[in-house]
C-alpha cells in the first residue's frame, strides 16, 4: 500500500508538470500560428498506450515515464527530424516565425513551470498558512547525529545563530543553510564562537554514508513495550516519557541514549512522566545500551503540548498571500540555484548526492497528504525551470541561446550546425540522466 501511494503521488505530479510545461510551448505555438504535430505525455518510442489525432496534433501517452514533448513544425528538436528541414520553409513552420516569436515559443515551457510553482505558494500560504519553529524558541540547542559535522565543531545542543552573517530566523532553514554556508556562528553554553566549514563538507557527508544531520532534539516517548521485552514486567506503558535516569534529568531522547550507554548491562531507576505524573521504575539495561522498547515520533502539536517547543502559527488573507507565496517561490528558487552551483564545483563533492527519478519518488511520503504533495510539485516545478533553462542545445535553454545570438548577431545559425548542436546537447543530456540515475542504483546497492 505505501508503495501504491507513493508511486501514485510520483506519476501525479510529473504527469501535471509535464503536461502544463508542454503547454506552455503549445499555446503561444498555436496563437502565432505555428503548426504542432504532436503533443504527448511521456515518450512513445515505438507505441504509444494512447493516441487520438484532432485536428492537425497527434494527442498521446507514451508508455516511458521520462518526460514528454511537443513537436513543432520546422523546428530542430529531439526528433531529429531531417527530412522536413530539408524541404523549404512553409510559412507554418517554427522556422518561417520570426525571432522574437520562436523565443516565446521556446520560453513558454519555463515561464509556466514558474507561475505554476508561485500558484502553488500562493495557494497553500491561503490553505494552510505557515506553521513553524522560530529559532529564537530553541533553548536547549539541536540534536546533530553526523559524526562529520562533530568533526568540524557542530555538536548536540548547540545552537545556530548565523549562517554566513545572515541570522537565522526559522528552524526549517538551518539544515539547508549549514550544508551550504561557509561560517557557521553557533551558541554553546552561552558563549558564541564561529565555526568554519571545510569547502568538501559535502564531500565528507556523503562519503560518511550517515542518515541522521541536524534535528529537533525529541523527547524519550515509548510507543510500545513488546511482549518479549526484558522490561515487559517493569510498569513500563505505552506512552509513558523517560526524563530521568538514576536521579539525573534526561530531557531529551539523545540524554537517555547516553545514559543507557553508561548503564550496560546494569538495572538503572527511570523518572517516568506519564500524564501530569512523575513515577520512578526500575529497568533492566541489556550489554547494547537498550531497554527493550519501540519509540513514537512526535508531531509539532506534540512537542508544544508536552512544554518542548513553542510553534508560531501564521494565516494569510487572500490578498496577503500573493505577496507571500511569491516571496516563497523566490526563496526557494535561491535556494536549488544555489544547489545547483554546488553540484557544478567538483571541489565541493555535492555532485555525489545527484538523483533520478528514484530520488524524486523518495521524497513523497508513505502516507498521501495534499500540503506535502502539493510542496513537494511546487519545488519540482521550479527543478524542471531552472534545469530546462541550462544552455544545453538539447534543452529549452539551449534553444533560447541560438535564439538570443540570432536577434544580437542577426545571423541565424545554419540548419546543419543545429542539427549537430542538438545531437551533442542530446547526449550530454543522455549522459546527465545516467549520472543521476546510476548514482540512484549505486545507493541502492551498495549502501
Amino acid at each position: 500500500m505505501e508503495f501504491v501511494i507513493k508511486i501514485s503521488q510520483f506519476l501525479l505530479s510529473l504527469s501535471l508538470l509535464i503536461v502544463l510545461h508542454e503547454m506552455g510551448h503549445f499555446i503561444p505555438a498555436k496563437l502565432f500560428k505555428t503548426r504542432v504535430e504532436k503533443f504527448y505525455l511521456f515518450f512513445d518510442v515505438k507505441f504509444s498506450l494512447f493516441k487520438k489525432k484532432i485536428g492537425e496534433t497527434v494527442y498521446g501517452i507514451g508508455w516511458l515515464p521520462l518526460g514528454g514533448y511537443v513537436k513543432i513544425s520546422g523546428m530542430i528538436d529531439e526528433s531529429m527530424d531531417t527530412e522536413q528541414m530539408a524541404k523549404d520553409p512553409e510559412p507554418w513552420e517554427f522556422r518561417s516565425k520570426p525571432a522574437w516569436q520562436r523565443l516565446i515559443i521556446m520560453l513558454g515551457g519555463v515561464t509556466v513551470n514558474f507561475l505554476l510553482a508561485i500558484f502553488i505558494y500562493i495557494g497553500m500560504s491561503y490553505f494552510y498558512g505557515d506553521t513553524f519553529l522560530p529559532n529564537d524558541n530553541i533553548n536547549d540547542g539541536l540534536l546533530v547525529e553526523s559524526t562529520v559535522a562533530n568533526k568540524v565543531g557542530l555538536h548536540t545542543g548547540d545552537k545556530i545563530i548565523a549562517v554566513d552573517g545572515d541570522k537565522i530566523e526559522k528552524f526549517s532553514d538551518i539544515p539547508e543553510k549549514v550544508l551550504f554556508g561557509k561560517e557557521i556562528e553557533i551558541e554553546r553554553d552561552g558563549t558564541r564562537s564561529t565555526v568554519h566549514m571545510p569547502q568538501d563538507f559535502l564531500s565528507q557527508l556523503m562519503d560518511a554514508k550517515e542518515k541522521g544531520f541536524i534535528s529537533l532534539r525529541q523527547p524519550f516517548i515509548v510507543s510500545k513495550v513488546p511482549d518479549t521485552s526484558y522490561n515487559v514486567g517493569s510498569g513500563l506503558k505505552n506512552g509513558d516519557i523517560i526524563v530521568g535516569m538514576n536521579n539525573r534529568p534526561t530531557k531529551y531522547l539523545d540524554q537517555v541514549i547516553t545514559a543507557l550507554e553508561e548503564s550496560k548491562g546494569q538495572q538503572v531507576t527511570a523518572t517516568v512522566k506519564r500524564d501530569d505524573n512523575e513515577i520512578e521504575l526500575p529497568l533492566l539495561v541489556n550489554e547494547n545500551g537498550k531497554i527493550g522498547v519501540e519509540l513514537a515520533g512526535a508531531t509539532s502539536k506534540t512537542l508544544e503540548a508536552l512544554g518542548y517547543y513553542k510553534f508560531d502559527v501564521k494565516e494569510y488573507g487572500f490578498l496577503d498571500s500573493f505577496p507571500v507565496g511569491l516571496n516563497k517561490a523566490k526563496d526557494k528558487l535561491v535556494s536549488y540555484w544555489d544547489q545547483l552551483g554546488a553540484i557544478f564545483s567538483p571541489s565541493t563533492g555535492a555532485y555525489k548526492g545527484v538523483g533520478g527519478f528514484k530520488a524524486i519518488y523518495d521524497i513523497f511520503p508513505s502516507s498521501w497528504s495534499w500540503q506535502v504533495f502539493w510542496s513537494i510539485t511546487a519545488f519540482l516545478s521550479i527543478m524542471l525551470g531552472v534545469l530546462n533553462l541550462l544552455p544545453i542545445p538539447a534543452l529549452d535553454g539551449g534553444h533560447v541561446m541560438f535564439l538570443l545570438y540570432e536577434m544580437i548577431s542577426g545571423r541565424k545559425p545554419g540548419d546543419k550546425f543545429m542539427e549537430y548542436a542538438q545531437m551533442v546537447g542530446f547526449f550530454l543530456l543522455i549522459a546527465l540522466v545516467l549520472f543521476a540515475n546510476g548514482n540512484d542504483i549505486y545507493k541502492a546497492i551498495f549502501q
